[in-house]
């Protein structure tokens, strides 16, 4: 196998994640960390407690930067510094409900946030590799029951598609006016969501509302049971946003491209089928009866992803099918709230072990 397809690559190397502190960014910064690379992480403070980040020591690992994406000076400065040779960029206001509450705030670090960055990167002088990570949400959504591609038309009727959809352009805009091929900054988009996992504690979203509950022995009313959605495990992207810089580094051929990450079709379950799922792993998960199927404002009941573009050009695909997807995820919360909190640490890292062996038994690419 090709050096430049490995996971070696990392050892060694200067990597800037925004947004660490976050569900996604912590496992990653983990992951990464793992792989001997040196993260420097840049995020405006812990966004719950608990937290992935905190219990699984990340703090203890990463070269921990508070500013804030709306900060441009900041991120210049500290990009200058740092001279990373990756950039993953996932700081975000990542909830739609939160959106409708301050629209102004979320515009302004997903889009706005996003911009900041472009305009920082683009300044440098050393070669880098930056996956700009944006939503599955930044697509118009039609209520199609086929998967969204690469080329379907962006869009939003709720602020946070919108925002993402609005960083998209940006990302289109700087990629054309400013960053060539021939350029030091090779750049991919990534889209992804609906992922699950172990350490995500974020307000209004399902697996942690249902965690919480079985730990205090309580009911979850389901807000949108019969609403379809591709679940798939926090490292299922990751993998992507790995597999996509690794290429990057290779070659120039996908700069300034997007490409979708995705659970295989047959995780599409409904909320209600993935709570049913999930009580098996963990009885304590038990629901309201009395649940209420009128959707949130702008709240679709279809939304999934084609990833043919990175299973074909990439040669990336999914690992876990939606059993070892379930399993792990309630796992890692039972460990943590039967009272061995103190271990999530070796608990996460034994996971993101299963995985890539899972994923060489697969032979994917960049696992290998």
């Amino acid at each position: 196998m090709n050096r430049e397809t490995s996971l070696s690559q990392f050892k060694s190397s200067r990597v800037l994640i925004t947004g660490h502190t976050g569900f996604k960014g912590s496992w990653l910064s983990l992951w990464l960390s793992e792989l001997g690379a040196e993260v420097y992480g840049l995020s405006n403070g812990i966004p719950s407690r608990p937290s992935h980040y905190e219990c699984s020591s990340i703090n203890e690992r990463v070269n921990d930067i508070r500013i804030d994406i709306r900060n441009l000076p900041s991120i210049e400065s500290h990009i200058k510094k740092v001279r990373p040779d990756f950039v993953f960029h996932l700081a975000a206001q990542p909830l739609v409900l939160a959106s409708y509450k301050n629209p102004i705030y979320t515009f302004e670090t997903n889009t706005l946030g996003t911009i900041n960055l472009l305009e920082a990167l683009r300044q440098i002088d050393s070669k880098c590799v930056a996956v700009i990570i944006t939503s599955d949400k930044c697509y118009e959504n039609q209520e199609w029951i086929w998967g969204y591609k690469e080329t379907d038309r962006l869009g939003g009727a709720d602020p946070y598609s919108a925002s993402k959809a609005a960083a998209e352009i940006a990302i289109n805009c700087y990629t054309k006016s400013f960053l060539s091929k021939e350029g030091p900054l090779r750049l991919g988009i990534a889209r992804a969501g609906n992922v699950i996992g172990g350490g995500d504690w974020g307000e209004n979203r399902l697996v942690p509302d249902c965690m919480r509950a079985a730990a205090k022995k309580e009911l979850i009313t389901l807000r949108n049971p019969h609403s379809t959605r591709p679940w798939q495990h926090v490292l299922e992207p990751l993998s992507g946003y790995i597999n996509l810089a690794l290429s990057l580094k290779k070659s120039n051929q996908h700069h300034g491209e997007a490409f979708n990450f995705a659970a295989m079709q047959i995780n599409n379950y409904t909320v209600e089928e993935l709570v049913e799922n999930m009580s098996n792993s963990w009885q304590d998960i038990k629901w309201n009866e009395k649940k209420s199927s009128l959707p949130s404002p702008h709240e679709f009941q279809n939304l999934q992803l084609n990833c043919e573009k990175a299973r074909s050009l990439l040669h990336w695909d999914s690992v876990w099918d939606l059993k070892n997807t379930i399993s792990n995820t309630v796992n890692w919360y039972r460990h943590f709230y039967e009272g061995r909190s103190n271990g999530m640490e070796s608990f996460s890292i034994k996971q993101i072990s299963d995985y890539v062996n899972c994923a060489k038994q697969k032979s994917l690419t960049w696992a290998l």
